[in-house]
């Protein structure tokens, strides 16, 4: 996994930065937006399609999941897509043409155009402890801390 990078960013050189942190790095959830080039019926893909489900009171998209890779498809009638769950840069591109060809198969001239990763989350074990206080002191300008479902900036003294 260590070797799945972001499309466009330069690899790691380590002799200059010589940690093991990217060793340890682990893809959580990777989120893509792809666009289909059409405009969609989502009460026909929602009947039609396995595993899709549509409630307009509730969220304006139909909701629809595969198993392999296990994803989940936020499919809106501007023929947007937002694809979430991948643990991978390549599980997410794949999931994303699964879902494209679904609705291809339900009979909408869908394309797949647009691809793009929005989100990357991952986690990462760095063999000592962090403090997480110290940290947004000194950093103020890049973080904030939440207290009790409050944000507050901590104040330099």
């Amino acid at each position: 996994m260590a070797d799945q990078g972001l499309e466009g960013s330069q690899p790691v050189d380590l002799t200059k930065h010589p940690s093991e942190i990217s060793s340890y790095l682990y893809f959580k959830n990777i989120v893509s937006t792809v666009n289909l080039d059409c405009k969609l019926d989502l009460k026909t893909i929602s009947l039609q399609a396995r595993n899709a489900e549509y409630n307009p009171k509730r969220f304006v998209a139909v909701i629809m999941r595969i198993r392999e890779p296990k994803t989940t498809a936020l499919i809106f009638v501007s023929g947007k897509m937002v694809c979430t769950g991948a643990k991978s840069e390549q599980q997410s591109k794949l999931a994303a043409r699964n879902y494209a060809r679904i609705i291809q198969k339900l009979g909408f001239p869908a394309k797949f155009k647009d691809s793009r990763f929005k989100n990357i989350l991952s986690s990462c074990d760095v063999k000592f402890p962090i403090r997480l206080e110290g940290l947004a002191y000194s950093h103020s300008a890049f973080s904030s801390i939440l207290f009790k479902g409050r944000s507050k900036v901590p104040l330099k003294e």
